[in-house]
């Protein structure tokens, strides 16, 4: 028997009777169906009491989705990134559902459920790959704090904005120092999340890059940097006082002078399902209004 699974955000009531309504259609198609909510890839935060609090990255894999052959994830944006680190580990392809509001990393929304379903039942869709981000907090040569990520890293002080000192070095090249409010990394899929709002190019979906972007940068000539996702990136806060890292905005760690911040392209991808050909510039437009003109076109003029 055909093996499912459903991920969704136990927060929204909806999102929860959607769920229980789509477990019964796949249960009445003859399918086996587990069920898990997005909480359990929100990592949370570190203490200072506490500084190790993680869970292992191969070990957020929901109970019974090793063998599924898709999952269906209800939510909006968080939850899709909640739901990618729970399933990129074990290779399984998701259909994201917008339950939410922007839903820039969904495909399909509910209404369109039951047509989509007969499409995922008879293997009409493609799977398009998302490269995603081992993060990893080291001292004394220890990793103390790891997670994926799809979107960015930020580093920055806590609980006021100041400014911070970083020594970076990518991949062989020369470390560099960088004076700034923050630090943030960030992948294709976050260039159009933070990123975007920090100043940051957008970058297509397939281009295997990283991107650094200073936040609030102190020097006109600290500005955003795109290069090789190959290359691993180290940070080394300069400053006395503890800093904060946040990944995707829902996990995080104190970052202790000493500590170091290790960023490389993981082996893992996110693994989203598409009905269609994948449309970026059709979803830049829609949601982020890109390319829209601002002005009416010139008229064209007919030479005497």
């Amino acid at each position: 028997m055909p093996k499912a699974g459903i991920i969704y955000n136990e927060l929204k009531p909806f999102a929860c009777r959607i769920a229980a309504e789509l477990k019964d259609k796949l249960h009445a198609c003859g399918w086996q169906v587990c069920l898990a909510t997005g909480v359990g890839g929100i990592l949370g935060y570190s203490r200072p009491e506490h500084p190790v609090c993680f869970t292992a990255i191969d070990e957020l894999i929901p109970t019974g989705f090793q063998d599924v052959k898709f999952a269906i994830v209800l939510g909006g944006d968080g939850t899709v990134l909640s739901a990618s680190r729970q399933l990129a580990p074990c290779n399984v392809p998701m259909l994201t559902v917008n339950t939410g509001h922007m839903g820039f990393l969904t495909e399909t929304y509910v209404n369109q459920l039951d047509e989509v379903l007969d499409l995922l039942l008879k293997d009409q869709f493609s799977v398009e790959e998302r490269a995603t981000l081992t993060v990893q907090v080291i001292t004394d040569g220890k990793i103390l704090w790891e997670a994926l990520s799809l979107n960015e890293m930020l580093l920055h002080k806590e609980p006021l904005a100041g400014m911070c000192h970083f020594e970076i070095a990518v991949g062989e090249h020369a470390v560099v120092d960088i004076a700034s409010d923050g630090l943030l990394v960030s992948t294709p899929t976050g260039s159009t999340a933070y990123a975007l709002a920090a100043g940051g190019p957008v970058i297509a979906p397939g281009v295997p890059v990283m991107q650094l972007i200073p936040i609030c940068p102190h020097s006109l000539a600290s500005r955003a940097l795109v290069f090789a996702d190959t290359e691993p990136l180290e940070v080394v806060p300069a400053n006395q006082q503890q800093l904060v890292l946040e990944v995707d905005g829902n996990a995080g760690c104190y970052i202790a002078p000493g500590d170091r911040v290790r960023v490389i392209k993981s082996p893992y991808s996110a693994r989203f399902i598409r009905l269609g050909s994948p449309e970026f510039f059709k979803i830049l437009r829609e949601k982020l209004g890109w390319g829209l003109p601002h002005i009416a076109k010139p008229t064209s003029v007919e030479l005497p």
